[in-house]
């Protein structure tokens, strides 16, 4: 930018219009607009499936039926 290129003076991001902040609760009030800002850029930017945690699958609710006979209480809290 040179000396003769003068740039136009931005309106505020944030303006107070109640109550006296302190200077914590600002830097807190915009750390959470900057993530949230960013969170929605970033699914914004992300177009492809997501991979579904192994937590929220619906294949775990389908289990194959409990074990009879010895060793069957054991066999049933373990996968496979």
């Amino acid at each position: 930018m040179s000396a003769d290129e003068v740039e136009a003076p931005q309106p505020p991001m944030l303006r107070i219009v109640k109550g006296r902040p302190t200077d914590d609760e600002l830097v807190a009030l915009v750390t959470v607009i900057a993530a949230r800002r960013a969170a929605a850029a970033e699914a914004a930017r992300d177009d492809g499936p997501r991979r579904r945690s192994a937590w929220g699958d619906p294949a775990r609710a389908v289990r194959p039926p409990h074990s009879h006979g010895p060793g069957g209480w054991r066999a049933s809290a373990f996968p496979g």
